[in-house]
């Protein structure tokens, strides 16, 4: 409603504006006959509805790219959310926009070491990437913690404030190719955004530094 109606009655507007254009330039005697006798706006009404459609199709582009999210992730080795305090892959999503999205989907997918991508799990909720790895061997909560992330806004903040989407030990790592993540959200114009990430994606290029007491 908000994106495609204002597009629609600008091109529809358009059309009119070219037919009656033609109808203009026509003969007298060949307005008389069909289809030049049709006559569907006179052209100052039409011109003005025409200035008035391509000004709300121009502030909406304008409204859209305010408040258009801007998704990323940050990720490090830390410690906090695994059993034992052992060093995790901590990963969070952030949106550095100016205001608040709301997640309208969030899926997984895990690619296992020595897995062909092609023939690995198809996308699915947190549940069913769990029960995968779970049967890989990997377990809750010692090797891995995922987030259940549903209709869950992200405050735009503009800073590098992050939401915790998972932690992953260094065996996760060792034995896991690859944890990609779908996010998309939708804004406050109603436009969807949606992201790709790979959640381990610079985790072997790394190593854990304890701090000093």
């Amino acid at each position: 409603m908000l994106f495609t109606v204002p597009i629609v009655m600008l091109f529809l507007l358009t059309a009119v504006l070219g037919w009656e254009i033609v109808r203009a330039n026509m003969t007298d005697a060949a307005r008389t006959q069909w289809p030049w006798r049709l006559e569907l706006l006179d052209m100052e009404p039409l011109g003005s509805l025409l200035a008035v459609a391509v000004g709300a199709v121009l502030a909406r582009a304008q409204y859209a790219r305010t408040v258009r999210p801007a998704l990323g992730w940050r990720a490090d080795w830390t410690t906090g959310h695994l059993r034992g305090d052992a060093p995790e892959w901590q990963v969070g999503l952030l949106n550095g926009g100016s205001h608040t999205v709301v997640v309208e989907s969030y899926e997984c997918r895990v690619v296992l070491r020595g897995e062909d991508p092609r023939d690995a799990a198809p996308w699915t909720d947190v549940e069913g990437a769990a029960e995968v790895l779970t049967r890989a061997g990997l377990a809750v909560g010692v090797d891995f913690q995922l987030v259940v992330v549903g209709n869950f806004p992200l405050v735009g903040t503009g800073s590098y404030e992050t939401t915790l989407i998972g932690a992953f030990s260094p065996r996760f790592v060792d034995e896991v190719a690859a944890l990609h993540i779908r996010v998309r959200v939708g804004d406050a114009v109603g436009d969807s955004h949606e992201r790709i990430l790979d959640a381990l994606k610079g985790a072997r290029s790394t190593s854990y530094q304890r701090p000093a007491p």
